[in-house]
């Protein structure tokens, strides 16, 4: 099981990624338009290094619903691995059986 406050600052990342998500997207379409003059774009570089760090998107850290571990994560279920080894050895995924040999 991951440390609470990591799996709190990840969900803070998220919510705030969120929050800001038009904002950035806004500011960084003014930045990359070639036919505004220079100054403009420059101008729009400035306000989204302003934005607080935690609002990018690429600072969020993909962890398991269940126990919040952050490496082998599959992403389509959001699970690890071994989360998702343990629930299937149980049962509790439908259509999922643990082979052994």
């Amino acid at each position: 099981m991951a440390k609470k406050s990591s799996i709190e600052r990840n969900n803070k990342r998220r919510k705030m990624a969120a929050q800001y998500s038009s904002r950035r997207a806004r500011l960084k379409e003014i930045a990359s338009d070639r036919s505004l003059p220079a100054e403009e774009r420059f101008a729009a570089r400035l306000k989204l290094a302003q934005l607080p760090r935690n609002s990018s998107p690429t600072r969020i850290r993909n962890r398991c619903d269940v126990t919040g571990r952050p490496r082998a994560f599959y992403r389509k279920l959001r699970m690890s691995r071994i989360s998702l080894r343990d629930l299937a050895s149980q049962g509790q995924i439908p259509g999922m059986v643990k082979s052994s040999w």
